[in-house]
Formats: C-alpha cells, structure tokens, sequence
C-alpha cells in the first residue's frame, strides 16, 4: 500500500495535542510550532499508524469477501433472529441503481450493493439483518418490520442511510 501524501501544518497557539486527519487524498498533521524536526518525524508516523488503526476498527471485516458477508449473516441470524434466517447465498454485487441489498427469499439468495463496503459495520448490520428478515416474512408488513427492530441501530441505520443516497444523489430510500 503506498505511503499518503502528508500535510504538517504547525501552530504556535497549539501547545501539546498532536491530531491528524484525512482532506481527501491528504493525511494534515497538526503540530505545536516550537516541535523539533525530529519530533516531528515521530508525530508523523505515530499519527499515521493512529489513523490507519482508527480506520480499520470502523470498517466492518465482511466488507472483505462473499465468505465474510455469509458468516457474518450467521452471527446476525443467531443474535437477533432465533438463527432462523438461513440464507442460501449472500455476495457483493455491482451498485444497484435503486436498493442498497436485494434478497429473493425463494431461492434464499442475498445480493448487497458494493456501495456499502465502506459504511460502518452497524449500517452493513442492519441491511443484513434487514434482508434477512426477508427470508422469515417476505414483504414489508408489521411482523417483518417486528424482525428487523430487534437490530437496536435500526432507526439510526437507516438515517445514515438516507442521508448517503441523498448526498451522493443516488435516489435509493427504504423499500
């Protein structure tokens, strides 16, 4: 993985506190003005390695692979739907132009947009434990809705993602 571009802006009102954050493609580094180039050098890299540490924790590992996706639908299942949602196949599929996860409850098959690799794990969550929902009760009556709040993010899930496709002008909302 190549090494970001990185920015270091130093400020003489800033005393101690070291921060670092992402401005697109750039990595800024806020220092203290008086910091040596030596303790500079130190920042930089302990910083960085911060930053990646920080972004690793907040992306969800079934981002990785089809397998990862399934496995974590059976942990979902198990915690909020008795494991009674077993489905048959679920993988990353090209952005669909307006769902963010479709499921055929028949075939027991799930299909998850790639738009959703980078959204935090309790969003994924929630579109998993939402199509899996589909696998008990197929449409969107009270029961299947029933199933879907035992996820206790649910509301918040499905805020952030309204937000999203409004920000991005993607169209998608809530079945």
């Amino acid at each position: 993985m190549a090494e970001p571009r990185v920015e270091v802006r130093r400020s003489s009102r800033r005393r101690r506190m070291v921060s670092a954050y992402r401005e697109g493609d750039t990595v800024v580094v806020l220092l203290p003005a008086r910091m040596t180039k030596g303790e500079e050098k130190h920042w930089v890299a302990e910083m960085l390695s911060r930053l990646q540490r920080s972004e690793t924790r907040r992306k969800s590992p079934a981002r990785t692979s089809d397998e990862a996706l399934m496995a974590r639908c059976a942990e979902l299942s198990e915690r909020y739907l008795d494991s009674l949602a077993e489905p048959v196949s679920v993988r990353w599929v090209p952005p669909m132009r307006t769902r963010w996860a479709s499921c055929t409850p028949t075939e027991g098959t799930i299909r998850v947009s790639e738009r959703l690799r980078d959204v935090p794990p309790w969003v994924l969550d929630y579109v998993l434990v939402h199509e899996l929902a589909h696998l008990l009760v197929p449409g969107h009556g009270k029961d299947f809705w029933e199933w879907v709040h035992r996820y206790p993010k649910t509301e918040r899930a499905m805020g952030f993602l309204e937000g999203l496709s409004a920000a991005a002008g993607w169209g998608i909302s809530e079945d």
